[in-house]
């Protein structure tokens, strides 16, 4: 029992801390492998129907380590996936059992079925993933920068939605809703404005680039702070507007105790930090 127990702690503590050293070795790859295409290395290798191919910049680096390095690196890789993926596998079953199963459906369902349910939901969205992943492009183009960017349709308004509702008291219930809807709604709006107008002019200050068929865009990155910047400031002046009304405030109750971070974690996280900061000014 005693050496069961040391096993899973000692296997826990490599999980962690392969998920603290994982932003150094991702982080690091990629400016390893911009800075040896730069010097004229990889032109064969990176290249796939002609055309460079940021996806495979990490395979090409990985085949010039050694061993264990190499193994290392894997590992960094598939935790951080995995840990991904259950993450946002559990999201889903929770959304679907709770709001939907046990509120619409069975409300008077037993943690037993909802349990099963939970599952089935888990299986169900990871085979019509798998069936719809091919059918919006997704092998078509980096695949992380695509996933980064179809999260970017929601993840402004709610990030606007909870650093508010966490550390302004006078936000309003309304405010949060137009940050949610609102904010997927001003994602759409930039995504799709360059059928629309030609957004040259912006060029020039580095808010839009040419894509292959020579349509001005907005950089998903440059869009997503956009919303962002949109969503707080509209959830400012809604939250004024029902204040003047007599509307309530919403604001979320926080304790200090739910940020407090043992010494060594945060120890990790500043060195991560530095070495990152380091990396990115020196060959970026």
């Amino acid at each position: 029992m005693g050496a069961d127990l040391k096993t899973a702690r000692s296997g826990i503590l490599f999980a962690a801390f392969l998920k603290l050293l994982m932003p150094v070795i991702v982080v690091l790859s990629g400016i390893a492998a911009y800075v040896l295409h730069q010097q004229g290395n990889f032109q064969t290798e990176m290249m796939q129907g002609g055309k460079l191919d940021p996806d495979k910049a990490y395979p090409v680096l990985l085949n010039l380590l050694p061993a264990g390095l190499k193994r290392l690196a894997f590992a960094a890789l598939t935790a951080a996936i995995v840990a991904s993926l259950a993450g946002k596998a559990n999201s889903i079953s929770t959304i679907f059992t709770l709001d939907i199963f046990k509120k619409k459906i069975n409300p008077d369902a037993d943690e037993k079925s909802m349990v099963k349910v939970g599952k089935i939901t888990v299986v169900v969205a990871m085979v019509l993933a798998v069936i719809i992943a091919p059918l919006i492009g997704i092998d078509k183009k980096a695949g992380f920068q695509y996933i980064q960017e179809y999260t970017g349709f929601v993840s402004p308004g709610i990030f606007a939605m909870f650093i508010l509702g966490f550390f302004w008291k006078k936000t309003t219930s309304n405010a949060a809703l137009f940050a949610t809807v609102g904010g997927f709604a001003f994602s759409l709006f930039f995504k799709f404005i360059p059928s629309v107008i030609n957004l040259s002019f912006l060029a020039p200050i580095g808010f839009a680039k040419a894509n292959e068929k020579g349509v001005y865009e907005i950089p998903f990155l440059d869009r997503m702070g956009f919303v962002f910047l949109i969503c707080v400031t509209g959830r400012y002046i809604i939250s004024m507007w029902d204040r003047k009304r007599g509307i309530r405030a919403n604001g979320l109750t926080i304790d200090k105790a739910m940020f407090k971070m043992s010494p060594s974690f945060a120890v990790g996280a500043l060195i991560v930090c530095g070495v990152l900061a380091a990396l990115y000014t020196v060959f970026w």
